[in-house]
């Protein structure tokens, strides 16, 4: 077991320092992308070259595709293949590097568990990747969602007071800059760019719902499109009708975040009641078989 080992090592160390050597600066400017959580980016690139020679994309499309999609909610349609690459670069690198740990244990200390748990965390780790991933997503459209009807009544009212719509929304993304991190306001910062940059109002906007990707963002946008022209008290009304929309909705999903959390606080609950048993009828029980 152990020469096996050694040869499942040797075989992984001089095949990454092959792929290495061969694939060069050709992803130089593929890692350069920004990209958060990437920890092997530096070292991804056997794994990249692998991926591309083997047309990943064209074997397993489904899987491809559901990444490159989220993906694409959390970071834009712009570079959304390339960071898929880079993703399944990231995901088949930490196997690729635990597999060799594992390979490299067993052959030193001749115990089995090494290869098993080394092929175990390299199959366990992607998957945790892959779901760390669509909780970012979620979470980010959840947040998205509930910042929304703020933003709405802010707009109404500054339009009310005789604003107009371009200003209403400078003013509440300047307004927020404490909250330049939040999503909603991130992607407003850059609709603004888009119309300082020389863009249409609706290029600019129609542009903001496809980054946000968020079915609340759009029906916003819709909601922006039909009535701006209008202005005045028709466009107040369309906002406020969808603003009062969104409040119900945040307070169905609140309700529901509620009660989801309240269910998994029973399992604890019945553990502490079982240990309060315990540590009181243990004593009990010891003093009558006395």
């Amino acid at each position: 077991m152990r020469w096996v080992s050694g040869c499942i090592a040797v075989l992984l160390a001089f095949g990454w320092l092959l792929l290495h050597l061969k694939s060069g600066k050709r992803y130089h400017r593929l890692r350069s992308i920004p990209m958060e959580g990437l920890r092997l980016r530096k070292f991804a690139g056997p794994v990249l070259l692998l991926l591309e020679k083997g047309g990943m994309g064209g074997r397993i499309p489904r899987f491809f595709i559901r990444i490159q999609r989220s993906l694409q909610r959390k970071y834009g349609i712009r570079y959304s293949s390339e960071r898929t690459l880079l993703f399944l670069g990231e995901m088949f690198s930490y196997t690729w590097l635990l597999l060799l740990l594992g390979s490299l244990f067993t052959a030193l200390s001749g115990e089995r568990s090494g290869m098993l748990l080394g092929g175990l965390l390299g199959i366990a780790l992607p998957v945790a990747l892959i779901h760390d991933l669509h909780r970012k997503v979620q979470l980010r459209e959840q947040r998205m969602m509930f910042e929304l009807p703020e933003l709405l009544n802010s707009i109404v009212l500054l339009v009310g007071a005789g604003e107009t719509v371009q200003r209403a929304i400078i003013r509440c993304a300047s307004s927020r800059k404490s909250s330049s991190e939040h999503p909603l306001y991130t992607e407003l910062s850059v609709l603004i760019r888009d119309w300082e940059s020389g863009d249409s109002f609706q290029q600019a906007f129609e542009n903001f719902s496809k980054r946000c990707s968020v079915q609340e963002v759009s029906l916003f946008t819709t909601a922006v499109l039909l009535n701006y022209r209008r202005g005045g008290a028709d466009f107040a009304l369309a906002l406020r009708d969808l603003s009062r929309l969104l409040w119900e909705k945040r307070k169905a999903i609140s309700r529901t975040q509620g009660e989801q959390a309240s269910s998994k606080l029973v399992f604890p609950m019945v553990v502490i009641f079982l240990i309060v048993i315990v540590l009181v009828g243990a004593p009990a029980m010891m003093m009558l078989n006395m």
